[in-house]
């Protein structure tokens, strides 16, 4: 027997408040929206249908589609709207806006799960399996190829809009709805507006995500790549923020691209995440008052120094008090490095390892397999390097922080962080001085969505253009150090 939970998984069966399936309908009227053809591809119960049916009175023909036969029967006692039971994902959405009438409205709430969620219950009620984000092998392996099945379908009906003269509003997460924005705008298509209206997730779905209705007009000739963010549903809702497309790039405040985006290019220094080793009870270890390690099971541990290196975690960044307070087992100094060596070179380190191989071999991350035992992973020269210059993935703010040595040791940081390898103090002081200017922080600000898990990324790090912001900045010399620094650290 399917319990009402794994139900509520395998469909993402988030069912819409009909109070808030009439403030949607209010706000699509309000826009001017006036459809001859209303559609809700999942419309679960019939909240949007009944609402649409009250909002719209001149549109004649409302259509529903539903894959679980029970609300059909439920949405079918609607007037005025035809519900047909069928799957999303084996319905030819492409025919059958064809053969519609203009404009239409494409409304509803796609369901709020992920496709890693389905397949840890066996769900079926998935897209067909395809890469369509483009991601490379290490970007899958390292979870970035799982996605909200809200996202697939939204892209799939925008591309299948595309040419025609409709509106597109739909429940979702604030970040799908911009990763679909992203995709269509930059595959060119034709949308003349869109819009992003914060709702509250936690009132209406006791769902503790950040969401949104999004609007997308679409009509043939379109080019239209801004979206206005408004903070809720009222009449009078404030404009908090213009999310764009530019150069490529998805931007978050269009006023602070505007401002700084012109030193947007590519950092001639290499952003580095820390040591990943998905084992913290073990690997991870505490100094006590009286210069004893503690592992996270409790154990007090004798262990050779020579693998044991201070280190820092996003907490402890974000804590804006970077001082270590635990030591990291680094086993390998670099990916792939024959950990074996760790029986002659440390002999109570390799015992300590081998009393704990249960936990260290039953770790689930893919980027172990076909590895040296006690592997760990994003590790290489410049984990080692004296000084860093570091920030939290987790920050919710912007914060760099100048990173020296402790105790005559390099410190290394987690995985969740990222770093800039340096060589010398007066070469991190200075990038961090130029990281924390005002001007980076506009250029960061302009990219970055802070209600994402993860705001600061490698990617959107890479992006900044130290030389322009040297300029920027009035540190004329910036251009010619990086360029005799990075001749000098290729290894970094």
């Amino acid at each position: 027997m399917t319990s009402r939970t794994e139900q509520k998984i395998e469909y993402g069966d988030f069912q819409t408040p009909a109070v808030l399936a009439r403030e949607v309908c209010k706000v699509l009227r309000n826009l001017g929206i006036d459809p001859r053809l209303i559609l809700e591809p999942t419309c679960g119960k019939g909240s949007f249908l009944q609402a649409a049916v009250h909002a719209f009175p001149a549109c004649k023909k409302v259509l529903g589609y539903e894959i679980r036969p029970e609300y059909v029967q439920m949405a079918r006692s609607i007037e005025g709207a035809a519900v047909f039971c069928q799957d999303f994902f084996q319905k030819d959405w492409l025919s059958t806006f064809r053969d519609l009438q203009e404009p239409a409205l494409i409304i509803g709430n796609p369901p709020w799960v992920t496709n890693s969620a389905l397949g840890t219950l066996g769900g079926s009620n998935l897209p067909q399996k395809s890469n369509f984000r483009g991601l490379n092998g290490l970007e899958a392996k390292m979870g970035k190829s799982n996605f909200d099945i809200s996202e697939w379908m939204l892209i799939h009906l925008l591309e299948c809009l595309s040419g025609r003269e409709a509106a597109l509003a739909m429940l979702c997460k604030t970040g799908v709805a911009r990763k679909v924005l992203h995709h269509a705008w930059g595959q060119n298509l034709e949308m003349e507006d869109s819009r992003m209206y914060l709702i509250d997730a936690v009132k209406h779905f006791n769902a503790s995500v950040d969401a949104c209705l999004l609007v997308c007009i679409l009509k043939p000739g379109g080019r239209s790549k801004e979206c206005t963010v408004f903070s809720d549903l009222g009449t009078s809702p404030e404009a908090q923020s213009t999310v764009a497309f530019r150069d490529g790039r998805l931007v978050a405040d269009l006023a602070s691209y505007k401002s700084h985006g012109h030193i947007l290019g590519e950092s001639p220094l290499k952003w580095r995440s820390g040591v990943k080793h998905d084992c913290s009870r073990i690997m991870e270890l505490v100094r006590t008052d009286a210069g004893e390690f503690r592992n996270g099971l409790g154990e007090v541990v004798a262990l050779e120094s020579t693998n044991l290196y201070p280190m820092l975690k996003s907490s402890d960044l974000l804590r804006g008090s970077p001082t270590p307070s635990r030591y990291m087992l680094v086993t390998q100094c670099a990916v792939g490095e024959d950990t074996s060596r760790l029986q002659r070179e440390s002999p109570r380190t390799w015992e300590y390892l081998q009393s704990h191989s249960k936990l260290l071999d039953s770790r689930r991350s893919s980027i172990y397999k076909n590895r040296p035992r006690f592997s760990v992973f994003g590790v290489g020269p410049y984990s080692f390097t004296p000084w860093k210059v570091a920030i939290s993935g987790f920050a919710k703010r912007l914060d760099f922080h100048c990173i020296g040595p402790y105790r005559q040791k390099p410190v290394v940081v987690d995985d969740t962080c990222y770093f800039l390898p340096c060589k010398t103090k007066e070469e991190a002081g200075l990038l961090t001085k130029l990281l924390n200017s005002p001007a980076a922080r506009s250029f960061f600000h302009a990219f970055i969505f802070w209600d994402a898990k993860r705001p600061i990324t490698a990617q959107l790090l890479a992006a900044l253009d130290f030389g322009v912001l040297g300029k920027e900045v009035g540190v004329e010399s910036i251009p010619a150090w990086l360029r005799s620094e990075r001749g000098q650290m290729k290894f970094l």
